[in-house]
């Protein structure tokens, strides 16, 4: 195996510790609802949440960033990160997006010395950039020598699998439920991994107006389990 696949494997663990167990990126709320009882309303869910923003904003930046990062090009990955912050809309999401991705930059640049993710790091602590999630992520494979695909699509998967880790704690679901939710996702995370890799800055795009009302009800909920 090589020590770049052993890096992709490592970041899209769930036992990573970028804190994405505390999210739910509005499945709580629709839980409450009554909107997402059975492992298809799961599977919908999850599915609405590849599509409308996890592949053609958050994947097609984590693809970006590997590449400009390979290429050491701070200012660059910092002006995609403004790009991105600009496109998360719910301020719950947006908090989580850029609180994983400072976890995430702290693991990567402990567990080894590199100058292009200690500058980025330093941007991010210094406030000068929101540092979120997929630009992390992306950075640090990058810096690693993943590919861009296979990058997206080791993010696309830990998105399904944190949004999966979610439902079964919210629905009466069971953990092969769960793992069918997962495979189903699978040719869907492939066609946005690539389609995502092929994207330029200005294809990235975010729609999914569901899921974000009701990330902006989440906070009025009487009981919560999850941030956001």
């Amino acid at each position: 195996m090589s020590e770049s696949l052993a890096t992709l494997l490592q970041f899209a663990d769930g036992l990573f510790p970028a804190g994405g167990f505390a999210h739910s990126f509005g499945l709580e709320t629709y839980a409450q609802e009554g909107r997402v009882r059975t492992r298809a309303d799961l599977e919908a869910f999850v599915a609405a949440h590849l599509e409308g923003a996890a592949g053609p904003a958050d994947g097609v930046a984590v693809a970006l960033v590997s590449r400009l990062a390979a290429s050491e090009d701070v200012g660059a990955t910092m002006a995609l990160d403004a790009q991105l912050d600009a496109m998360k809309l719910v301020p719950e999401f947006r908090a989580a997006s850029a609180q994983m991705g400072r976890q995430t930059l702290r693991v990567a640049q402990a567990l080894g010395e590199d100058g292009f993710l200690t500058a980025l790091g330093r941007a991010v602590d210094e406030g000068r950039t929101p540092g979120h999630h997929p630009v992390a992520f992306g950075a640090a494979l990058g810096r690693a020598s993943v590919a861009a695909e296979d990058a997206v699509t080791a993010y696309l998967h830990s998105t399904a699998a944190l949004l999966v880790g979610a439902g079964l704690r919210l629905i009466a679901l069971g953990q092969l439920d769960g793992q069918r939710v997962l495979a189903a996702m699978r040719p869907r995370i492939a066609r946005l991994a690539t389609r995502a890799a092929a994207a330029t800055a200005d294809d990235m795009w975010s729609f999914h107006p569901g899921i974000e009302l009701a990330g902006l009800r989440h906070p009025t909920l009487d009981m919560r389990l999850f941030r956001s």
